[in-house]
């Protein structure tokens, strides 16, 4: 186990703690379920010599984390992976996102990255790229189309790693990765077209903190929150602190 924990981590939490204190989150369920990949994105913002980082909350009827403040994201699609980009994920980047074993890819770490750049179109209705004609018959994709933008991965960075623990209905292999709002080509007044997240807002990280936020994305937050006082600009290849659940105790590594 790494040391260098945040203030505010799950490192160490027993099965029986998380479960309690994340009850309100997620559906108990009995049975193993194989973690599903999903994707999340941090948006950063500088403002006034403190980051900013954009959340949303989601509706209090939602089954899987009620009225909580989160990142957009979603499972990957691993269609993503054929989506068309005008800049690839950095080397460094790529090799962390592919994983080891089996499943190890470049296709996969592609389709990690780019859903999490569709995932803030369609909920937060930013679209992350560059000006350019952009040509899809993916459907997930066609805001990009329509707006004229090329989705781009060059400076997204992957900063963190957490599988949800056994027991939950639902279980998912969740890579947290970031992107600057200057890399954001087209902000749509609307929003985006599920209409997933309410109360979109930026919010100072240790301020992000303290709202209804669940307890791996405090974590995650708080991870975040240290790097940047060492790495203001994310070098690629970073650190990776890496959350599961072993022997019925909630732990945190380094990748």
């Amino acid at each position: 186990m790494a040391r260098g924990k945040p203030k505010n981590s799950v490192d160490g939490m027993t099965r029986e703690a998380l479960d309690k204190a994340e009850s309100k989150d997620f559906a108990l369920g009995e049975g193993p379920k194989r973690p599903r990949d999903a994707a999340t994105l941090i948006l950063l913002d500088r403002q006034g010599g403190k980051v900013q980082v954009l959340l949303g909350r989601r509706s209090r009827h939602h089954a899987f984390m009620p009225g909580r403040f989160v990142f957009p994201g979603g499972r990957t699609d691993p269609a993503d992976a054929r989506i068309s980009v005008a800049a690839d994920l950095h080397p460094d980047e790529r090799l962390k996102l592919r994983g080891t074993g089996a499943r190890a890819s470049d296709a996969r770490a592609r389709a990690i990255a780019l859903s999490a750049i569709r995932e803030t179109y369609e909920e937060a209705g930013l679209l992350i790229g560059t000006p350019g004609e952009f040509a899809t018959r993916n459907p997930g994709w066609t805001g990009f189309a329509e707006h004229k933008v090329m989705p781009a991965l060059d400076r997204v960075r992957y900063v963190a790693r957490a599988i949800t623990p056994p027991g939950r209905v639902r279980r998912f292999d969740t890579r947290f990765l970031t992107a600057w709002k200057a890399d954001v080509a087209v902000e749509l007044a609307e929003g985006g077209p599920t209409e997933e997240l309410e109360e979109l807002a930026w919010f100072d990280i240790a301020d992000a903190k303290e709202l209804e936020v669940p307890l791996i994305t405090k974590t995650v937050l708080s991870d975040l929150e240290a790097r940047l006082t060492s790495d203001p600009e994310l070098t690629p290849g970073g650190p990776v602190p890496f959350y599961r659940m072993l022997h019925r105790r909630f732990l945190r590594d380094v990748l």
